[in-house]
């Protein structure tokens, strides 16, 4: 599951219809590459600006918007291969180009990968990477039971 946490300032993202598209572009990174939609949970996390440092600084009044991005990747892990890891983040900086890049915002992002074992959805173990179970998941949009895929059976 990629869990994305949007810090942002109030100034930034104050319509139903910004957050909607951004969470859109964020959701098409992974629906992309057959993982469900579902799986892509995204909170947007006002901080006012008087509890937000940069630097040991507190941003001015009028200073540009810093957005910082954390997402959490549970569902599948790239980090042990640099051209996939590369194929990510130019997704990720052409997801994100539109909403903080053309408006003139600076802004941060991170990927954490934990460990997919560490992870279940409505108390099931989700379906292996684009197993017909997982695919399942993609055509429902919802868990659902399944079971496990006999040796060879891909």
């Amino acid at each position: 599951m990629p869990l994305w946490q949007i810090f942002h300032p109030p100034s930034t993202f104050t319509t139903p219809s910004s957050k909607q598209a951004l969470a859109a572009d964020i959701t098409s990174i992974y629906t992309s590459v057959g993982l469900p939609a579902f799986y892509v949970v995204i909170y947007f996390i006002p901080i006012p600006d008087e509890n937000a440092f940069v630097g040991g600084q507190n941003r001015p009044p009028g200073s540009k918007p810093f957005v910082r991005f954390v997402a959490d990747h549970i569902a599948v892990h790239i980090e042990s291969d640099a051209a996939r890891v590369q194929g990510m983040m130019k997704r990720v900086d052409a997801a994100l180009r539109p909403h903080v890049r053309d408006k003139g915002y600076d802004w941060e992002v991170h990927v954490d990968e934990t460990p997919r074992g560490l992870w279940t959805i409505n108390g099931l173990v989700p379906p292996p990477f684009k197993s017909e179970a997982e695919k399942k998941w993609s055509e429902l949009n919802r868990p659902v039971e399944w079971q496990e895929e006999p040796e060879g059976s891909s």
